[in-house]
C-alpha cells in the first residue's frame, strides 16, 4: 500500500528545501526496487491551489495537488523560503493544523519551522531552523527550545533541519525511520551524497 509524504509548496518557497527531499524520496523508492525491496512512501507537492508555484528566484513548480484534492498523508514536509507572508496565511496554517492531526511524522526545512510554530503545532518541543533565522525564531517563539549547530533534530514524530542543504540530511533520516539504516545509506551514495548523520534526538 502506497503511503504519501506531502511536501508544502507556497509562493518564494527555498527551491532545495523541498527538490532535495524530493529527491532522497524518489531514490529510495527506485534504490529499494533494485534490492528487491519496497520503500512505500510517495512523495506528493502539494499548494493551495493547482496553479504553478513561482519558488525563489523564479523558479517555476507545477503542485501534483491542491489543498481540496490531495490523497490521505501519513507524512507532512513544510519546506522554508520567504516564510514571513505566509504567518499570516490563516487557510495555509489551518490546512497545517488538519494534516498534522493524523500523520506518522512531520517535519520542516529551514524556516519551514516558523510555519510549524505560527501554526501552534510545537510548543514545548525542540527544533532547528536555519543559523540566520534562529535568534528571530526565539523571539517569536520562546515556547519552543532551539538546538544549534546541527543538521537536524528530531522530537518524537517531529523532525526539523537547519537550513537548505540540510533538509537532505534531515529526509535521509527521514528514510532510515521509514525503512532502515542500510537504504538511506544506499540512497545517499546513489546521490553521491556525502551524509552528515549530525543529527540531535530527545530523550
Amino acid at each position: 500500500m502506497t503511503r504519501r509524504i506531502g511536501i508544502l509548496l507556497y509562493e518564494n518557497v527555498e527551491v532545495l528545501d523541498f527538490s532535495g527531499p524530493f529527491e532522497v524520496f524518489t531514490t529510495a523508492v527506485r534504490v529499494a526496487e533494485k534490492l528487491g525491496e519496497s520503500f512505500v512512501y510517495q512523495p506528493v507537492l502539494i499548494a493551495s491551489s493547482s496553479e504553478p508555484v513561482v519558488a525563489r528566484a523564479g523558479y517555476r513548480v507545477l503542485p501534483d495537488h491542491d489543498f481540496a484534492t490531495h490523497p490521505a498523508l501519513d507524512c507532512l514536509l513544510v519546506p522554508g523560503g520567504v516564510h514571513e507572508p505566509q504567518l499570516e496565511n490563516g487557510p495555509l496554517l489551518d490546512w497545517i493544523r488538519k494534516q498534522a492531526s493524523d500523520l506518522s511524522l512531520l517535519g520542516s526545512v529551514c524556516t519551514g519551522a516558523f510555519l510549524l510554530a505560527e501554526a501552534g503545532l510545537i510548543d514545548g518541543k525542540t527544533v532547528t531552523t536555519h543559523w540566520e533565522d534562529i535568534p528571530d525564531f526565539k523571539k517569536r517563539y520562546p515556547a519552543i527550545h532551539v538546538h544549534e549547530r546541527v543538521r537536524w533534530v528530531e522530537d518524537g514524530a517531529l523532525v526539523t533541519s537547519a537550513g537548505i542543504s540540510a533538509g537532505i540530511d534531515m529526509a535521509l533520516y527521514m528514510v532510515e525511520r521509514l525503512h532502515s539504516r542500510a537504504l538511506a545509506e544506499q540512497t545517499a551514495g546513489q546521490m553521491e551524497f556525502d551524509w552528515t548523520r549530525s543529527g540531535y534526538q530527545t530523550a
